[in-house]
């Protein structure tokens, strides 16, 4: 019988609230260390958390894009355990009843086929603090910054069954949260950031003992973890191994995980209602307000982008991966008034060829739409060819202008004048006896060598399509 995988993530989303979520605390990344805790956030003696209306936004928010059932009463708990990084000796969070109930994620992968995904749940929490293990000279460092930051934590049902499956649900959740901005969705800054539960069994056979890998925050890493996972756990048992539940953490030097910690040995965490917070009680009223200012969701723009511009399934979902590029695509589109797919190729060609090179986000390209749709123009209406076009977008990158700025200081306006192209294709024909003999003779594939030494002549700026009409034109002649 063949191995199956079984996969289910937990997602902790850092919710783009300007303070804490039970505290007025500034939640901005990158401040110096302990600057941004106060004593609600330390857990102090006297102090009562006050719940940020704001997260109750967002995570509804949530709830409504994922077609969950939102609960009009969610609770909050205390889970005790002791880590350095965590004052208070427990962390507020929901666990019997939260906020966000059971829904589901459309998830496509490239050639369009839609899987959904189960969401168990999605429920609030504060986040710790962080421990700094570098420059500490065999000690470690405490920055409690990120204690209180407000989290939204969804977990999804065991639906994934490969790394790459897992992946496309990772990157459509990713694309949802900062389409709804509840989160910037950095995973360098750990805004958005993974455990995975990996099992294996034979089909047919009872699901196998899950193993959690904890804090994995890049896309490659993910799926580097799952796989590598997946294999142990496959190797283990067919060498008569049980596998253990327990903890693990993944090496990206080695890519291999590494176990931290046997889950029977965890600690209690102990769960109870939180004392100092009454529960969470909202009305339809508050979530139907929320529910009429949601944006176009990705799935729908996918969907939209498909039948309203022609675009491939391939296509549409690289464009709406952000909330930026679908924009900025369309907003080309209208400008330059040209063919979607063309469009399209650009933006995902030079485009962010160029933006990956230097590091850059759409947002902070050089090349604006107008810039992009006045190249575009200019292709259309064969004032240009696509090979010079290329040139005209790198000096429009460089910041020489736009495209016919350059194109007039440059010169490059295509030669489109017949007759002046017949003259020097004949002068070609005439200066090549050799080849033109070979030609004659059914070498074929030597009427590229007059295409090349055409466009040669023209410095690259002859219409292509009338070259090639052209020459066959004035070759038919020859060979009668």
């Amino acid at each position: 019988m063949t191995w199956e995988a079984v996969i289910g993530l937990e997602v902790h989303a850092q919710l783009k609230t300007k303070s804490k979520i039970f505290s007025e605390s500034a939640t901005q990344y990158g401040a110096e260390p302990n600057t941004q805790a106060n004593a609600i956030d330390l857990g102090l003696p006297g102090v009562l958390p006050v719940l940020n209306k704001e997260v109750v936004k967002m995570a509804v928010k949530f709830g409504l894009a994922v077609n969950a059932n939102i609960n009009l009463k969610s609770i909050f708990a205390r889970k005790n355990y002791f880590y350095p990084d965590l004052p208070k000796g427990y962390q507020i969070t929901q666990f019997e009843l939260p906020i966000v109930g059971k829904g589901i994620l459309a998830v496509a992968d490239p050639e369009g086929n839609v899987k959904k995904i189960g969401i168990t749940r999605a429920h609030l929490e504060e986040d710790a603090g962080k421990s700094l293990h570098e420059d500490f000279h065999g000690m470690t460092g405490i920055d409690l910054n990120r204690a209180g930051t407000p989290l939204l934590e969804i977990v999804s049902e065991p639906d994934l069954r490969t790394a790459k499956e897992a992946v496309l649900y990772l990157k459509a959740l990713h694309a949802l949260v900062r389409y709804l901005d509840i989160c910037d969705g950095n995973m360098q800054e750990g805004s958005f950031r993974c455990d995975a539960n990996v099992s294996v069994h034979k089909i047919g056979e009872p699901f196998g003992t899950r193993v959690e890998i904890k804090n994995l925050n890049s896309f490659r890493f993910i799926e580097r973890a799952i796989d590598y996972e997946i294999q142990r756990q496959i190797e283990e048992i067919e060498h008569g191994n049980k596998i253990v539940q327990e903890t693990r953490l993944y090496n990206a030097n080695t890519h291999k995980t590494k176990s931290m910690r046997s889950k029977e040995e965890a600690n209690d965490y102990r769960y109870f209602p939180e004392p100092d917070l009454l529960p969470l009680v909202i009305d339809k009223a508050f979530i139907e307000t929320i529910a009429e200012k949601l944006p176009e969701l990705p799935e729908a723009k996918r969907q939209r982008f498909i039948s309203q511009y022609g675009l491939s399934a391939y296509d549409a979902g690289n464009l709406i991966s952000s909330q930026s590029l679908a924009d900025y695509f369309e907003q080309t589109v209208k400008l330059s008034a040209t063919d979607p797919k063309i469009t399209a190729n650009w933006i995902m060609g030079e485009l962010s060829a160029a933006l990956n090179k230097h590091d850059l986000t759409i947002e902070h390209s050089p090349v604006t739409t107008t810039m992009l749709a006045g190249l575009l123009k200019r292709i259309h209406d064969h004032t240009i060819s696509g090979k010079i076009a290329k040139s005209v977008f790198e000096a429009m990158w460089a910041g020489e202008g736009d495209a016919d700025t350059i194109i007039s200081k440059q010169g490059l306006k295509q030669v489109t004048d017949s007759s002046a192209l017949e003259k020097i294709v004949a002068e070609i024909i005439a200066n090549s006896p050799e080849q033109l003999a070979d030609y004659l003779a059914g070498k074929e594939r030597l009427f590229s060598y007059f295409v090349g030494q055409t466009m040669k002549a023209t410095k690259g700026q002859a219409n292509p399509q009338q070259v090639n009409e052209i020459l066959k034109q004035q070759l038919k002649r020859v060979t009668h």
